[in-house]
């Protein structure tokens, strides 16, 4: 069979199938009853060949074939979506650039000041920013919602080409009354932060994601009220600490914590020079910042 005319309804039914790893709730997901939505998965295999899924009466499991369907159909869903988004806002002239609140180590207005520069030179586009939330800024780039994203690595780089801007040490944030709080520096061995590997970043983000989870927080405000409130403590990328003094917080160094890596991402596809701007406008804006912190005091 031809891969051309797989119908992406049916690439919709199997990714949320193979994601919820259940037909009923996959169909309240998908708003259709459950029986229309096994014959739809019935009738994919029946076109490509290949079982799908596992079966039985109580568990619905991938098979190898599903494990490769699965990844290569979310690649071309999240490509179309982006097309037809992409296609949409060619009406609105505007550059989106997403990044989460206070996570541009204090560069977004300097990228915007070189940018504009640029723009009011050559007619480009303006830059609209736009807040997203947490982990949704490479996602946001790749369903064609924004043209480029600032955000720390590690992040799913499917779709994406990125530049990393800068390298921030970072922080441990504790509450003021912590017994680690009088010490000038500390050591991840001495957080004993469930999972954290010392070189090891993604450990570092896993570990962010799983108290964002437990502890239902939305942004960086909840974040740190919780470590004041001695429920939790955190690392932070010391840019993003320096803007929050808090009397109930103590940060302190940690000399063997990963380093808070800050990108930009846009689209792989991408030949906008619009967007090769932006990119510039943030790589030179990092290194200006950077080589005036370098600079002795006068």
């Amino acid at each position: 069979m031809d891969a051309s005319a797989v119908d992406s309804r049916l690439l919709r039914y199997f990714v949320a199938v193979a994601e919820e790893l259940n037909f009923t709730r996959a169909a309240e997901r998908l708003h259709i009853a459950t029986p229309p939505l096994s014959r739809a998965i019935r009738k994919l295999e029946a076109e490509l060949g290949v079982s799908l899924f596992h079966r039985t009466t109580h568990t619905v499991a991938l098979t190898p074939a599903g494990e490769v369907l699965l990844k290569g159909a979310r690649v071309a869903l999240d490509a179309l979506e982006a097309a037809v988004r992409r296609a949409q806002r060619t009406a609105d002239p505007r550059l989106v650039l997403t990044v989460k609140t206070d996570n541009d180590a204090g560069l977004l207005e300097a990228i915007l000041s070189r940018y504009a520069s640029y723009a009011s030179s050559t007619k480009a586009p303006p830059v609209h920013v736009r807040l997203s939330g947490w982990r949704e800024q490479a996602r946001l780039v790749r369903r064609g919602e924004a043209d480029a994203a600032l955000l720390y690595e590690p992040f799913d780089t499917t779709g994406l080409d990125h530049e990393t801007i800068t390298v921030d040490p970072c922080v441990v944030a504790l509450p003021a009354a912590h017994p680690l709080a009088s010490q000038p520096a500390v050591t991840l061995g001495e957080l004993d932060l469930p999972g954290v590997e010392a070189g090891r970043p993604e450990t570092f983000h896993k570990y962010l994601d799983t108290i964002a989870h437990e502890h239902r927080l939305q942004d960086l405000t909840q974040l740190l009220k919780r470590v004041e409130l001695g429920e939790l403590i955190t690392l932070l990328p010391a840019s993003v600490a320096s803007h929050y003094p808090r009397p109930g917080i103590a940060y302190r160094p940690v000399p063997d914590a990963p380093s808070a890596r800050l990108a930009i991402a846009w689209p792989k596809e991408s030949r906008s020079p619009a967007i090769a701007a932006l990119v510039r406008a943030a790589t030179t804006s990092a290194r200006a910042t950077s080589t005036a912190a370098e600079q002795p005091p006068a």
